[in-house]
């Protein structure tokens, strides 16, 4: 969908990409570089955490014990991982194309990273400053997202490809069909929220839900997009691209050492990039009890809670065979998200 069309669509008025769709309020250079640095940290602090989390539930879960050795109650364990991929050997196949291969996890990480910079955490203006509390505060969050969402396959596609192994082509292959596939449900689940909101921006969305989120008369749509970011992020039961039962790892199988780490990085990323958006478009982002300055705590606490549904999911549900997968998105999701925007649309022209 075009931005002219998508802008018609909601009611706004058609918007320009350059230079990156107006940015509101984007402060001096350094308050940027400022942004830049504490968001990358604060993701580069929290996926350890979330992995040490994911293990210990997934012990508890499956009645077994989880990291337990390493620190107290295995809390030095994604450190011992970390220091464990950084002295594992990055080896090649002769088969390869190196370069490729080495660009590939940078892709994925960069395009993770970069989704998260339109997330708020806070309203502008909370702490006495001009600027929203978050990375950019762009017109077309929305369309932001869905670029870079398109462009993380880049890495997957590419990895697999440039692995110079059957094995890896194939899970790369699956993964460009799956992303593919239900990116167009996440697209129509998030077009009624920017319907609803009269807006593209993040910001706006957030803001627009002061009286009620958005989550209440856009269940429908909200239940479509976790479905979809499921698939989206590769994570049970809709790891298919890596199902180590059917093609070794997917198109990891020939990255080693830091280059594998990566690639588990990345998809970590891309958790708290579905649990974000999710929190600012559906689930009212910063607005909560208490007074303002609150934001940030109940961003990141409605994100978190979204973390632990990904790992509950993880353990309850098997994973799916790939003609399952296909047919949920095609000729479930895609009709519902359709049926959602014709409903939405009708609705907001009569009230």
């Amino acid at each position: 969908m075009t931005t002219a069309a998508l802008a018609s669509a909601t009611g706004a008025a058609p918007l320009s990409l350059a230079p990156l769709a107006a940015l509101s309020e984007t402060g001096p250079v350094w308050v940027q570089l400022v942004k830049a640095v504490v968001i990358f940290v604060a993701v580069l602090q929290l996926v350890p955490v979330i992995l040490w989390v994911e293990r210990r539930l997934l012990g508890r879960f499956q009645g077994r014990l989880g990291p337990n050795r390493v620190g107290p109650a295995g809390l030095l364990q994604p450190i011992a991982d970390v220091l464990k991929l950084v002295s594992k050997e990055a080896s090649t196949p002769v088969t390869a194309v190196p370069w490729i291969m080495a660009i590939a996890p940078v892709i994925s990480i960069a395009t993770a990273v970069l989704t998260l910079a339109v997330i708020p955490f806070g309203a502008p203006g909370a702490y006495g400053g001009e600027f929203a509390l978050a990375g950019i505060d762009v017109s077309i969050g929305l369309l932001y997202f869905f670029a870079f969402g398109s462009i993380s396959f880049y890495g997957l596609m590419l990895g697999g490809w440039a692995s110079g192994s059957k094995y890896s082509f194939l899970g790369s292959m699956r993964a460009a069909a799956q992303l593919v596939s239900y990116e167009v449900a996440i697209g129509l689940s998030l077009l009624g929220v920017a319907m609803t909101a009269g807006s593209l921006s993040l910001v706006e969305i957030v803001e627009a839900q002061d009286g009620i989120w958005f989550v209440v008369p856009q269940i429908v749509g909200f239940l479509i997009f976790m479905v979809a970011g499921f698939a989206e992020s590769s994570r049970p039961p809709f790891d298919l691209p890596e199902a180590d039962a059917e093609l070794v790892a997917g198109y990891s199988t020939e990255f080693g050492g830091m280059r594998f780490g990566s690639f588990f990085l990345a998809e970590y990323i891309e958790v708290l990039v579905i649990s974000g958006v999710a929190t600012a478009i559906f689930l009212g982002g910063w607005h909560g009890p208490g007074p303002e300055w609150l934001g940030p705590l109940w961003v990141l606490l409605k994100m978190l809670a979204l973390v632990f549904l990904f790992i509950w999911v993880r353990a309850t549900l098997p994973r799916l065979r790939y003609d399952q997968l296909m047919t949920l998105g095609w000729k479930i999701l895609l009709p519902l998200a359709t049926l959602n925007v014709l409903v939405t649309a009708i609705l907001v022209v009569l009230l």
